[in-house]
């Protein structure tokens, strides 16, 4: 049996796309005849992450990892995210002369300069020097692989990520309390993904948000009157939801794929987004929804759309085709 270390700054009670990622990949690993082994901020004392109060920021961290990796000797690490737990493993690795591998999930430069309007040139020169130290980074698409190594990343390896189709399917027994047509939002209530322009749109019948976030109490003052703010939902709450819902209306303009939207699809429900990274590796247009810089308007022609050409698009992300392209990549 192979023993991975995975390191991550990420980790329960955080709901994102990134915990997804790894709830799936650790529990199929395990399944492939994997011992794991996760480094993460519940092993901490942590302290709030500014602007985000939900992320635990650890601290005193570096001598804890050290000796974790030396107690498990694992046959590889995986360094999942390149906050303070990530960057305390990167330098342990270092100058331990252990090789290791990570990911890039999350587009920070992109969000800095939405939330504070600066740190956008040095936060990438700093995820290239992070990353450019792994023998392989994963991303999970050939456009966000591309762009990388535009500026100067080395070694990136495709990894593509997957959706439960046997999970994400619509009940048919819930009966809809809500005016039709159901739009909805689901992700993470915060600037960075764009959420007002959705606020905004002037839709018909209903408009669902579905997740929470910094940015959720001052949004829903705001927005009540034409929104409705349901937070976090998981597990069969939220496909009860999805259920009843028609179109998801994705607005990040950040998002470097974008699980909701092969989870919306799983369950024949077509998805409008903005021509951008993520939504563009996904979405055929016309077919299972529509990427354009007119939301309300695309968001409406997507009602015409055949269910069964969303829930063909998901079919072709599986979990087991993305951990075998994990595993593959740790060599």
């Amino acid at each position: 049996m192979k023993k991975i270390l995975i390191v991550s700054d990420v980790w329960y009670p955080q709901v994102n796309g990134v915990m997804t990622v790894l709830e799936k990949t650790i529990e199929l690993l395990q399944k492939k005849d994997f011992s794991v082994v996760v480094i993460h901020p519940g092993l901490f004392v942590t302290i709030p992450m500014p602007f985000y109060s939900e992320i635990r920021t650890p601290l005193f961290s570096k001598n804890k990892i050290k000796k974790i990796i030396e107690k498990e000797k694992p046959d590889y690490i995986h360094i999942v995210t390149e906050g303070l737990l990530g960057y305390n493993a990167r330098s342990i690795c270092k100058k331990l002369n252990i090789v290791f591998t990570s990911s890039y999930h999350t587009h920070f430069p992109e969000y800095l300069k939405i939330r504070v309007g600066y740190f956008y040139d040095i936060t990438y020169k700093y995820l290239q020097w992070f990353h450019n130290a792994s023998v392989k980074t994963m991303v999970c698409s050939v456009d966000l692989k591309n762009e990388l190594e535009s500026r100067g990343f080395n070694h990136i390896a495709l990894w593509p990520l997957g959706v439960d189709t046997n999970f994400f399917v619509k009940n048919k027994n819930i009966i809809n309390n809500y005016k039709k047509p159901v739009f909805f939002y689901l992700g993470r209530v915060a600037s960075e993904k764009n959420i007002e322009d959705y606020l905004k749109c002037p839709l018909p019948g209903t408009k669902l948000v579905i997740g929470d976030g910094p940015e959720r109490k001052e949004l829903e003052a705001k927005y009540k009157e034409t929104n409705i703010f349901l937070g976090y939902k998981k597990g069969k709450e939220l496909i009860d939801l999805l259920s009843v819902c028609d179109v998801m209306v994705f607005t990040s303009k950040t998002d470097t794929f974008g699980l909701t939207i092969i989870e919306a699809m799983s369950c024949g429900i077509p998805v409008v987004a903005y021509e951008v990274m993520g939504p563009k590796d996904i979405i055929t247009n016309g077919v299972d929804g529509y990427l354009s810089e007119d939301i309300a308007s695309a968001a409406v022609k997507c009602l015409n759309l055949n269910g069964e050409d969303c829930k063909k698009k998901a079919q072709k992300y599986s979990w087991d085709t993305s951990v075998d392209a994990f595993i593959s990549n740790l060599n």
